[in-house]
């Protein structure tokens, strides 16, 4: 029997096994049909490794997973004023996102710049500050218990929000005091709507309660300050103001990635985390991918995959130096001769259009 190595992506919490598991010993430890639920004695299985029939292992792709998050959770969302148990559900929309991001964190970025979630917006920007969230929590070694947490913070941190999102998006003046007032009142009342309907996890609620939180103490509901506000809640706000800055609103275009990186680490308007500001400049860098960018030599490409060795990027070609659009995309690196990165671009700048799966894969099918 061909075996596999069962990672937290393999795993559904409150789902059926697929299959029985086994230790790096042999030793049987769970059987098919059990249903999961997250714990330390799990985390610690998954560090020493898990092991199952490799010919049982169908990994779903990115995109549509993403996708069928986003059907699930704006339906979940609408209806959780009426539900008195969602936490099993909203947890596994959770580890459904976590198990996307680990098949292919490039695909799950890239899913945010090429508008790939198909939801309301703020559907789709839980999801993509979920995306984020959960990016930088694997950089930090999160367990995955916690990282579960971390992730359904970050996918139901605007629950009480939901009504008013797009009209706060659409306007062009400023708020008026009682929509300031709903802004500020929103992650207590998010807590509260989550405790309704049954979610008991602390880490989780308070992360909701603390991510407009600052250590200046400027933040709110609360105007908590310092050791007060968590690392975990600071690491939600920071990918929530990310995703924030690089989504377009009505009275400007999305901020360019490197441009969104600059604001958010090195020109933020509040204290930042030193550790999470180089852990996203690391991990997402100036040009994510997805990003547009125009080469040395006129070209134009999309950027495939993050910095490996020596801070080169993989990108497809997609249009030549005259702009003629190729009709294949071709395979290049940054470091190549002509491939040099002279800018990032907007969508509407690049004039492309292409399917990700072309460039990406069966891993980013629709």
């Amino acid at each position: 029997m061909a075996i596999k190595r069962i990672t937290l992506s393999d795993l559904a919490f409150g789902q059926p096994l697929r299959w029985d598991i086994f230790g790096a010993d042999a030793a049987p430890l769970l059987q098919k049909g059990e249903l999961l639920t997250p714990s330390p004695q799990l985390d610690g299985w998954l560090a020493d490794g898990l092991y199952a029939d490799a010919e049982a292992h169908a990994p779903l792709p990115v995109l549509r997973s993403l996708n069928r998050i986003a059907e699930h959770l704006e339906r979940l969302i609408a209806a959780l004023p009426e539900l008195l148990a969602a936490e099993t559900e909203l947890r596994h929309n959770a580890h459904e996102l976590l198990a996307a991001v680990e098949r292919d964190a490039d695909i799950a970025l890239a899913s945010i710049f090429l508008n790939q979630v198909a939801a309301s917006f703020g559907v789709r920007h839980s999801i993509e500050t979920a995306i984020v969230t959960a990016v930088i929590g694997r950089a930090l070694g999160r367990p995955p218990s916690e990282l579960l947490s971390l992730t359904a913070a970050a996918l139901t941190m605007n629950v009480a929000m939901l009504n008013y999102t797009e009209s706060f998006r659409s306007r062009e003046s400023a708020l008026s005091g009682e929509e300031r007032a709903i802004m500020r009142r929103h992650p207590g009342e998010a807590v509260q709507m989550l405790i309704a309907a049954g979610v008991s996890d602390q880490e989780w609620l308070d992360c909701v309660l603390l991510h407009h939180e600052h250590e200046d103490g400027s933040g709110y509901p609360d105007g908590k300050q310092g050791a007060e506000v968590s690392q975990n809640a600071k690491l939600i706000a920071m990918a929530d103001r990310y995703c924030a800055f690089v989504a377009a609103r009505n009275y400007r275009c999305s901020l360019l990635p490197d441009v969104a990186l600059n604001m958010l680490c090195a020109q933020s308007k509040y204290p930042i985390d030193a550790v999470l500001a180089w852990q996203f400049s690391e991990q997402l860098g100036a040009y994510p991918p997805g990003t547009f960018v125009r080469l040395d030599s006129g070209a134009v490409a999309v950027v495939t995959h993050r910095a490996g060795e020596h801070g080169v990027l993989a990108l497809h070609v997609l249009k030549d130096a005259d702009g003629k659009p190729l009709a294949s995309p071709q395979p290049r690196h940054s470091g190549e001769a002509g491939c040099a990165i002279e800018a990032a671009l907007h969508e509407d700048e690049a004039a492309v259009r292409f399917s990700m799966q072309r460039v990406w894969g069966e891993l980013a099918s629709l």
